[in-house]
């Protein structure tokens, strides 16, 4: 079984799909870290120097990649995956797709300085802009995340209750 976890840069994907490997001993992925390694360059520098139609078609190629792949495994996506052309779709079809769901003012409280400038929408926002710019972005993406097989609202969940709803959603418990 593969696992997407989908949601907004900075919901904890990342740190979620972590902890979800070690629980269920599937292997992680975290498809940012892995074309910055094939790329040998930053998600921002690609963005930057080759632009996003760039980045999103190796992203594609990933999904596919691990869509095709035997092994079971947990992934983390980019926000913006779920977007591009039929990749939510396709998670869909090769797996649970899992969507992370918190507000602009929690993933905006939860990044980091360093988190705000790895991320290159996100680098020259001030706090009033950065909400804003949020909430208009994800209003766009709602659609898409929400095509996701399970939704998950992340307010007032620890990570432990978190693991334990997609897994028990996933068991069938729920």
């Amino acid at each position: 079984m593969k696992i997407f976890l989908i949601g907004y840069m900075g919901c904890g994907k990342t740190s979620l799909g972590r902890k979800l490997a070690h629980a269920t001993g599937l292997r992680f992925v975290d498809m940012d870290a892995a074309i910055e390694e094939r790329e040998g360059a930053s998600v921002a520098d690609i963005f930057r120097y080759e632009g996003e139609e760039y980045f999103r078609s190796r992203e594609r190629r990933l999904i596919d990649e691990l869509a095709a792949s035997e092994e079971d495994m947990i992934v983390s996506t980019g926000g913006g995956a779920p977007v591009w052309r039929d990749n939510m779709e396709r998670m869909n079809e090769a797996g649970v797709t899992v969507y992370l769901r918190r507000t602009p003012e929690q993933i905006a409280s939860r990044l980091s300085p360093h988190g705000r400038r790895k991320r290159p929408k996100l680098r020259d926002l001030d706090d009033e802009e950065l909400i804003a710019f949020m909430t208009a972005n994800m209003a766009e993406r709602e659609p898409f995340y929400s095509r996701a097989r399970l939704c998950v609202d992340c307010a007032k969940r620890s990570d432990a209750e978190l693991i334990e709803t997609v897994l028990s959603t996933i068991r069938g418990d729920e």
